[in-house]
């Protein structure tokens, strides 16, 4: 048998229980010619006669008959469908995926997602570390923590924080290579940059350095790497000032230069955001991040 839209078994049942397409219509509110259209659909497709129309009204046939057992079957069934799948949106437990950039997936979130766990104690956390801007259209996270606002329609994005970033260097490395004054004392120092990503550059050629990538004479794209270079007295490089008060070995050098702060985004998918599992971790992480001292 061809595949034929549930509708039609609704609407089936609606003109058997009314008595008539009127009271049918009344019931559903769906007019009487698409309601008629949907008997005679349904009709060609089962290959039977379900009504005889006349003056009394819309008489069911045998054949109507016959199947309206296995028609209400379906009926219930449908309507368990839906009540699971509504028990299960409203239901605070379950796995929820976040995507975050690699900086914030090792040194910001580890410390949420362990209270989170603590006191959701129904939901599992996946977490996904990525300078990648994950799809969530495509289902690739539930929850991404962005620091570029998601353009997409069908996204709920929020801005939950600033964090600030600095440019610091190990106290070793500056008694050994000298103190940074201005930007041109940076000559002959080892800057740490990144590889393939230009977000730095074009932050310098903002305010007005024109530079290119040789200018970092070593050079990662994987940010936690870059930040444990830094940490270790490799160079001076860039840092959330977050990160860096956690380390009591890292000076700020360059006060004044025009660094701009970094949104944060906390973003998920509009129909994701029924889910109240998706809500609840949603909420908590951006609670928890609004709370942080990102200055």
């Amino acid at each position: 048998m061809q595949k034929f839209d549930w509708n039609l078994i609704r609407n089936f049942l609606a003109a058997l229980d009314g008595g008539s397409l009127a009271e049918a219509a009344r019931t559903t509110k769906i007019s009487q010619p698409t309601l008629g259209r949907h008997i005679d659909e349904l009709e060609k497709v089962l290959g039977v006669t379900l009504f005889e129309r006349g003056r009394m009204g819309m008489m069911p046939t045998k054949a109507a008959l016959h199947i309206a057992d296995a028609a209400r079957e379906m009926k219930a069934a449908s309507a368990s469908l839906t009540m699971a799948a509504e028990e299960n949106a409203q239901s605070v437990e379950g796995t929820v995926r976040i995507t975050a950039s690699e900086v914030v997936s090792t040194y910001i979130l580890p410390q949420i997602i362990s209270e989170l766990l603590r006191d959701l104690p129904q939901i599992q956390i996946e977490l996904a570390p990525s300078n990648a801007v994950e799809n969530l259209l495509q289902r690739d996270a539930d929850i991404a923590i962005r620091m570029v606002r998601p353009t997409q329609n069908d996204l709920i994005t929020r801005k939950v924080n600033d964090m600030q970033m600095g440019i610091f260097a190990d106290r070793t490395y500056l008694e050994r290579q000298g103190p940074v004054t201005d930007f041109e004392s940076l000559a002959g120092h080892t800057i740490i940059g990144y590889d393939r990503n230009d977000l730095i550059l074009q932050g310098f050629n903002r305010a007005g350095f024109k530079i290119d990538r040789h200018f970092f004479r070593f050079r990662c794209d994987d940010q936690v790497a870059a930040m444990e270079a830094l940490i270790v007295g490799t160079g001076i490089g860039f840092a959330p000032r977050v990160l860096a008060r956690k380390y009591a070995n890292l000076v700020e050098v360059l006060h004044g230069f025009p660094l701009p702060a970094l949104p944060m985004w906390l973003t998920s998918h509009r129909e994701l955001n029924t889910s109240a599992r998706i809500r609840a971790v949603n909420d908590y992480i951006g609670e928890q991040l609004a709370k942080l001292d990102l200055a």
